[in-house]
């Protein structure tokens, strides 16, 4: 038979992950086919400890064991690959058939899918996976089709979003006045943070810590798992529990790429890597339970403000009345559903 590989100059990335993640695909491959029938290379931007990669390198043994080793996922960690955007690029063009990605820069093609991004729209996980494995979740991947990506069905989670600082303490939008912060390169973010009064500056994940240490930027904002594995903590002091917005990740393939592979292949990778999805909720949501007194340890200072404060602001802004008009009545009807009335 011939051999379909696609991306076949690619290698196995992230060898570095603890517990011997990586050493699992290699010793399955050695009892399977010498050369596997497809070759898929996965990108995303975080670091290789991370539960995300931790969980997508042990759904790519179990793809390859699965196929009798005709599929093979090469896992490729922490912007190994480029930058979010390159990346994005990538997986248009089929150099890349996989990425995790964020909705926020997957906007930059189609602002629809960065929904699920909108502050203060979900008060709590129940609401979050309500909304993401239901109704709304179906309505955004359909959109994705029609960009060429095909969106495997489950959601994999980055969190509640806080507000990092190296200079002060935020306890309300007006702490957020002139303050310098990275936001990721979305225009959602850029006009949250404009909103608020602050100076937000779109970077790439790949070059925010150095944006931090040289002061370009005074703050940031993400979850705590990944404040933590990205080691802010060495170029941040204050963090404000905010929880203003939760972020999750797409699991793309390139559509072309998606429909090369056989029907018996196609059930074979997505039910592996749509079951890891749930278990990488489950250890994202436990990491964020031990984090703060971690975070604490390691020099950070936290404050909870008052959140009524930025969501007033944000309504007196005419931030929610704009992107209604952006995302349209279908689609913030969907998200309503859940979140309540926004606005």
């Amino acid at each position: 038979m011939a051999n379909r590989t696609i991306g076949r100059r690619a290698v196995l990335a992230g060898a570095g992950l603890a517990a011997g993640a990586l050493l699992a695909a290699p010793a399955i491959r050695s009892a399977q086919a010498a050369s596997p029938e497809f070759s898929l290379k996965l990108g995303d931007d975080l670091p290789v400890d991370h539960p995300l990669n931790i969980r997508l390198t042990e759904a790519a043994a179990q793809v390859l064991e699965r196929s009798g080793g005709r599929v093979e996922i090469k896992l490729f960690p922490n912007n190994q690959l480029g930058g979010d955007t390159d990346m994005l690029s990538q997986l248009r063009t089929g150099a890349i058939e996989m990425l995790s990605l964020s909705g926020n820069i997957l906007s930059t093609m189609a602002p629809v899918a960065g929904l699920y991004n909108l502050p203060f729209a979900f008060p709590d996980y129940d609401h979050v996976w309500a909304a993401m494995d239901g109704k709304l979740g179906n309505y955004l991947r359909v959109k994705l089709d029609g960009l060429g990506f095909h969106a495997l069905d489950k959601h994999w989670d980055n969190g509640f979003r806080q507000i990092t600082s190296s200079t002060r303490k935020i306890e309300g939008p007006a702490d957020l006045k002139g303050f310098k912060i990275r936001v990721p390169v979305s225009p959602l973010w850029l006009s949250l943070f404009g909103a608020l009064g602050a100076s937000p500056t779109a970077i790439n994940w790949s070059e925010a810590y150095t944006a931090m240490q040289t002061h370009i930027v005074d703050g940031q904002e993400n979850a705590l798992p990944l404040i933590e594995t990205a080691k802010l903590y060495e170029v941040q002091k204050y963090v404000a529990l905010t929880n203003h917005m939760w972020d999750g990740f797409y699991l793309l393939v390139n559509k072309r790429a998606w429909e090369t592979l056989p029907p018996d292949l196609q059930p074979i990778v997505a039910d592996a890597i749509n079951a890891k999805a749930t278990e990488e909720r489950r250890d994202l949501f436990q990491l964020g339970q031990q984090l703060q007194a971690k975070l604490t340890e390691q020099g950070m200072q936290f404050n909870q403000p008052d959140n009524a404060s930025f969501r007033a602001a944000l309504t007196k802004a005419g931030f929610y009345a704009e992107w209604k008009l952006k995302f349209g009545e279908e689609a913030w009807a969907l998200l309503e559903e859940t979140s309540g009335k926004l606005g």
